[in-house]
């Protein structure tokens, strides 16, 4: 399985996923011109992508998704729910919660929880090989934690850091309260509590995604997660925060 994170941040996300036999795209939030760009700087051919999952219908998720659609036709996975609220019209649309695909990959959804009608998190496993994607969540549900632990690899919301948030003065009380909430964003320190819980010895990198441009920065996610570690005597160090508008290196697990 090879993984790259095209763009992460509240402008606009896509990752990319690729399997044996397929070419996957984990939500377009970015312009599909964006995601073409950054498809073809890292040796893929757009057209090659057959599957696309949706989280849900913000528009820094879906903002490219009609644009892609239309052009290169690839089977969207996306609940009704998600597509109504995101008020599209789009073709090849299945709305299957879990999917095992040719006896190839195994596709499951997480639900979340964000001020949407529906939001999904997506496990997605290839023999030995497994990916946890996992942004715009408040909280996670700790019966899920068996299903999600000790994957290859986690592409991770750590959006804010909490005493940053609350002295930003752009944001209205209610704005951060909303932030802070069950149907807001995990902080550094809840994205650090989880991954702590999770981390295995199969785990091989850690991505830190959906970071907030104004209440965060590289430096207070890494440290946040960083130091959780090490109190719980985690020996991990492949750490990498995922950026708005730059595409992260391929990754191989």
């Amino acid at each position: 399985m090879k993984v790259c994170v095209l763009s992460s941040g509240s402008k606009g996300n896509s990752t990319y996923v690729e399997t044996k036999n397929h070419k996957i795209l984990i939500d377009i939030g970015t312009s599909s011109l964006y995601v073409e760009k950054s498809l073809k700087n890292i040796g893929i051919d757009p057209s090659d992508i057959d599957i696309i999952l949706i989280t849900h219908a913000h528009v820094d998720h879906v903002g490219g998704l009609r644009v892609f659609t239309k052009k290169y036709h690839p089977n969207v996975y996306i609940s009704d729910k998600i597509l109504k609220e995101a008020n599209l019209k789009i073709e090849n649309t299945n709305n299957e919660e879990n999917v095992d695909i040719n006896n190839d990959i195994i596709i499951k959804s997480i639900k979340l929880s964000h001020d949407v009608d529906d939001i999904k998190g997506y496990i997605i496993e290839e023999d030995d090989s497994s990916l946890v994607y996992i942004t715009d969540t408040g909280y996670i549900n700790e019966r899920t934690f068996n299903k999600i632990s000790n994957k290859s690899i986690y592409i991770f919301e750590s959006n804010h850091d909490i005493e940053k948030l609350m002295n930003n003065p752009n944001y209205p009380y209610s704005t951060k309260i909303r932030i802070l909430s069950d149907k807001g964003h995990l902080s550094n320190k809840d994205s650090s509590y989880y991954l702590s819980k999770l981390i295995g010895p199969n785990t091989k990198y850690v991505i830190l995604a959906h970071l907030s441009e104004q209440n965060n920065t590289e430096e207070l996610a890494l440290n946040t997660l960083r130091e959780t570690l090490k109190r719980k005597n985690i020996d991990f160090k492949n750490i990498l925060v995922a950026k708005q508008n730059e595409v992260t290196e391929l990754f191989t697990i």
